[in-house]
């Protein structure tokens, strides 16, 4: 999410619209306002403690957000801002507030669903509470456009949430191409300590039940129990940190490598942006996406345009970012027979790989931010229109 905020705020203000960004004060150290592009500023609200806030407890800061929110709009001459864009449902909640007190209209991105994520828990993982399902219930109903990123979730939105097809618009997002690119994967090996002739699998996202990684450690102890040599040559790159559901149980993943005595194959890095990651992607035969949803999977399509391969799951909108049998493969369900399958067909066949590899650069390149702020400021015009239509019937009601 916070990717998608700044690509598309950045192209923006490359097209002349002016964009402030708002969100919540994570240290003291941090400034009122900072500029993160010529056009773009993001504001700094302070709301609850700086350090230590959960997501569990974030929703009990809407109030203090909102009014910090209000108070910089406050400060500008009425009619500054044209649309307010929220992203997640606790922002929702405060573009609501901040529509009907600015008199402009609300554009809303979920970028996941509670309902959708209770459908498909990953055993033993806590369910998304009942304040959130009820906060996206009112969200849907009062935004005056709702983006899905593929049709898969507008859909969801419809049947779901009773959203309105009329108000609903499907825009994929992107990826930046300039830096997501294919590049030398002997120096990316290098660079991460990895032998040439490695066969390197990798897991990019956060630690936690949803995304799955324990998936890609049981596929890889299975995969070594019917090839037993290949342990000579088999990496399990897994990078990111614990975050969400998965603070409670921060070595789970290190404690998992050793359990299923394959914690000699396993590296763990800790999380990595830009250029570091874009090494993670090159360096990998295959990036594994086993997540129990995505509402579209980002890292697919990072890796993809990277000329990675991806095996994903099934879900959610990675059947849109992956092209089955050209630039990875997809598995139903979380059978770990299943996934070690798929990844033993790829470790097995290095033509294969290579032939995905090229075609997994190409299919990236459908994928621009380009395209997906066009589609959104063209969003936002339909939503002003329509904004102001009813609100001049309304005015010639009264």
């Amino acid at each position: 999410m916070n990717v998608y905020v700044a690509q598309t705020a950045t192209r923006m203000a490359r097209r002349g619209v002016e964009v402030e960004i708002f969100t919540r004060a994570t240290s003291s150290e941090q400034p009122p306002v900072v500029e993160l592009a010529p056009g773009v500023q993001v504001r700094f609200v302070a709301a609850g403690p700086f350090e230590g806030l959960g997501k569990d407890d974030l929703p009990s800061q809407l109030c203090a957000f909102t009014a910090g929110v209000l108070r910089a709009e406050a400060r500008h001459e009425p009619g500054f801002y044209d649309v307010v864009h929220s992203h997640y449902w606790l922002s929702g909640q405060v573009g609501w507030l901040a529509r009907d007190r600015w008199g402009v209209p609300l554009v809303h991105t979920a970028h996941t669903l509670a309902r959708v994520k209770n459908a498909a828990l990953a055993a033993g993982d806590t369910p998304e509470p009942r304040v959130r399902v009820i906060g996206e219930d009112q969200v849907v109903a009062e935004a005056d456009r709702l983006v899905a990123n593929t049709e898969i979730e507008a859909k969801q939105l419809i049947d779901l949430y009773d959203a309105d097809p009329r108000r609903t618009v499907t825009i994929p997002p992107g990826v930046d191409t300039e830096r997501f690119r294919p590049g030398d994967r002997c120096a990316a090996r290098a660079g991460l300590e990895l032998a040439d002739d490695a066969v390197v699998l990798a897991f990019v996202g956060r630690i936690q039940r949803l995304k799955a990684p324990d998936v890609l450690l049981r596929a890889a102890a299975e995969l070594l129990a019917r090839t037993p040599s290949l342990r000579e040559r088999l990496v399990v790159l897994v990078a990111g940190g614990p975050s969400g559901s998965g603070m409670s149980e921060p070595t789970s993943m290190q404690e998992l490598a050793a359990e299923l005595g394959i914690d000699d194959v396993v590296r763990f890095l800790p999380p990595r942006g830009g250029d570091d990651l874009v090494h993670v992607y090159r360096a990998a035969d295959v990036v594994v996406v086993p997540s129990y949803n995505e509402s579209f999977g980002l890292v697919a399509l990072e890796a993809q345009a990277c000329g990675t391969p991806v095996v994903a799951s099934r879900v959610g909108g990675l059947p849109v970012a992956v092209a089955e049998g050209r630039s990875g493969l997809l598995v139903s369900g979380h059978d770990i027979s299943d996934w070690a399958d798929a990844l033993g067909e790829l470790v097995a066949d290095p033509g294969r790989r290579e032939r995905m590899a090229t075609a997994a650069a190409g299919h990236a390149q459908k994928f621009s931010w380009d395209r997906t702020t066009d589609a959104l400021l063209g969003a936002y015009d339909e939503a002003r229109t329509e904004y102001r239509a009813r609100a001049g019937g309304a005015d010639r009601a009264s």
